[in-house]
């Protein structure tokens, strides 16, 4: 495996722990709970500005992340077939 292959598993990784962690902040209760206990409960109304651009953010590097894979892929069966 060579670096760029360690870099697209990475950014993978990154894009769907991203993704889950957004989803699970905007869909569930966790993190107005979380900030009802710290003290921060006035947050609250600003996470709708943050949570959805961070979630379509992350679902897009997701996408881009399986795009460089499939196409590394590509290239690297169309290389054994020319070799």
């Amino acid at each position: 495996m060579n670096e760029r292959d360690k870099s697209g598993d990475r950014l993978l990784t990154l894009g769907i722990f991203g993704t889950v962690f957004a989803a699970l902040c905007c869909f569930t209760p966790v993190l107005v709970v979380l900030l009802g206990i710290v003290g921060l409960s006035a947050m609250v109304g600003y996470l709708d500005v943050v949570l959805f651009p961070a979630l379509g953010f992350f679902i897009v590097l997701t996408v881009y992340a399986l795009w460089r894979r499939k196409r590394a892929q590509r290239d690297a069966t169309q290389r054994k077939g020319l070799t």
